[in-house]
């Protein structure tokens, strides 16, 4: 009988109790031997969790930071089937691309999930002439079986009533294509959320100190809790590496001698106050591969990105003043200065994208996933893009159940039984949600129109759970800055259902707060009391 049978309330226990604490999860984990125990927590590793947890198998997944802490919340913020793969050739990728980009905003996150259109300014003297950005386009709408409207070109008049600040001068035409954004990790906790919800035991802020072996092979964890700072273990029949940057760190515990495998790219992000609407987002060519954004996200103006090489320890990345410096630069490219001034700066953030290794540039490597397998039979996960998780989940499955030697092949559903668009909890019309918290005073709680509309487009269904916490106590209702759209209850419904544990967990992932620059002294000592029950 498999570890997923004999344990069956496992993630019933920690989705339905949070107040559960964590030495409680901790038993949890240090009692029972399971299936898989996942390393990270990041976008790649809750994929996995998730899909393994489907598939029957009893799943443990921990994380030495935050749940999508590192470079899981530190993306471009986009579903999207990558405009920039049809320069190489990368025709089948761009449609993969673009049927799961469909799946998350229709069947499975359509409340996490936005369309956006996308303007692609052509400049006299830039790397792209407007007839071969024009045939890009509508080949990347093809791709995509026009979901998203023609690909097309429109003139620089149009698309400067639709981005005020848009540079008009040498603009010779702009192309049109469509995509979706999300907020990134709001994705990853509902996922992680799905993941318990199909049985996997989690805990973040769980540091692995080093692995367990039996006969040779990988069967478990040590485990620091950097919280209460408690050690524990973890014992598994595999173990499945997805810490991304630190991948090779984890693949040395196992081998010592272990050649690296990947290689890393830095993409830092700015956010700055917004001085005008924009209905469209700005793709700008910057040279024959890279593009530079400027997006409407979070009633807010984020720019981006670099994609620079980078050695150092990937807990030091960030943002520099180069980078900053880089960011508005080339910004500048398409947007008047007034709406660049670096007193505008709210957020500056850096990620790194873990790129197979090998020679070449890195802006234009492509961005594949690697499953290995090392000498003690740990599987290692790397790379890929946001916009594919799912579909890499469902890759580590295969993997497991084609191992020769492995130890679940025989306990788990096979892949291609399982469903395929299993949706996100929270599932639901945002406009739908919205409306509801605004027409039923039980509902809604007495909510204003931004706050609702935010907690419909950030929870789905679930903001209905917020909201009885604000019936409860009206107090909650409260915004924590009169500048942002979140309310008080969201710090208890994040420390009780979202495993927040400290202020940047709360104030950086489960809200908006610190992209808006609102993360005041004020708000964090609130937060910091409300976290301690």
């Amino acid at each position: 009988m498999s570890t997923a049978q004999r344990l069956p309330s496992l993630g019933t226990h920690q989705a339905t109790n949070r107040k559960a604490s964590r030495a409680e999860t901790r038993a949890l984990l240090d009692g029972a031997t399971f299936d898989l125990l996942v390393v990270g927590g990041g976008i790649l590793g809750i994929s996995a969790a998730w899909h393994a947890a489907q598939s029957g198998l009893a799943v443990a997944m921990v994380d030495a930071g935050d749940f999508a802490g590192a470079t899981s919340s530190a993306s471009s913020k986009l579903v999207h089937g990558g405009l920039r793969y049809l320069q190489t050739g990368a025709v089948r990728l761009v449609a993969e691309n673009h049927h799961e980009r469909r799946v998350l905003s229709r069947d499975v996150a359509p409340h996490l999930v936005n369309p956006l259109t996308f303007y692609l300014p052509v400049y006299r003297g830039g790397p792209h002439g407007a007839a071969k950005l024009g045939a890009g386009v509508f080949a990347y709408s093809a791709l995509s079986a026009f979901g998203d409207g023609v690909g097309r070109v429109i003139s620089p008049s149009k698309a400067a009533r639709d981005v005020p600040g848009l540079r008009t001068e040498s603009l010779r035409a702009v192309a049109v294509y469509g995509d979706h954004q999300m907020n990134d990790s709001r994705m990853a906790l509902m996922t992680v959320r799905a993941a318990v919800e199909a049985g996997a035991v989690v805990l973040n802020h769980a540091e692995v100190t080093g692995l367990r072996f039996t006969g040779g092979r990988v069967t478990g964890a040590d485990l620091r809790d950097r919280i209460d700072d408690v050690e524990f273990g973890v014992d598994a029949r595999l173990v499945l590496n997805a810490t991304g940057p630190w991948v090779d760190r984890l693949r040395r515990m196992e081998d010592p001698g272990a050649a690296p495998s990947v290689r890393l790219s830095k993409g830092a992000h700015l956010v700055l106050r917004r001085r005008a609407p924009m209905r469209a987002a700005l793709a700008t060519p910057v040279d024959k591969y890279r593009i530079t954004f400027a997006l409407p996200w979070e009633d807010q103006l984020l720019l981006g990105t670099t994609d620079e090489p980078y050695e150092g320890d990937p807990a030091d990345v960030r943002a520099t003043d180069a980078d900053i410096e880089q960011i508005l630069h080339e910004a500048s490219f398409s947007l008047r200065d007034e709406h660049l001034d670096r007193s505008l700066l709210t957020y500056a953030f850096a990620g790194l994208r873990v790129l197979p290794g090998g020679p070449g540039d890195t802006a234009s490597a492509k961005r594949e996933t690697v499953v290995t397998e090392g000498r003690g039979g740990m599987l290692s996960v790397a790379g890929g893009k946001w916009t594919t998780y799912r579909h890499i989940g469902r890759t580590v499955l295969r993997a497991l159940a084609r191992q020769p030697r492995g130890p679940l092949a025989r306990e788990m559903e096979p892949p291609s039984r399982l469903p395929r668009r299993v949706p996100l909890p929270g599932v639901a019309n945002p406009n739908a949600v919205a409306h509801r918290l605004l027409v039923d005073r039980e509902a809604g709680a007495g909510l204003d129109p931004v706050t609702a509309r935010h907690l419909a487009t950030h929870y789905g269904a679930l903001s209905f759970e917020i909201a009885r916490l604000v019936n409860e106590d009206p107090s909650l209702g409260q915004r924590i800055h009169q500048d942002g759209p979140e309310i008080w209850a969201q710090v208890l419904y994040a420390r009780d259902h979202e495993w927040a544990v400290n202020v940047d967990d709360v104030l950086r992932r489960r809200t908006t707060l610190t992209i808006r620059g609102l993360d005041t002294e004020e708000v964090r000592a609130r937060v910091g009391e409300m976290l301690k029950g």
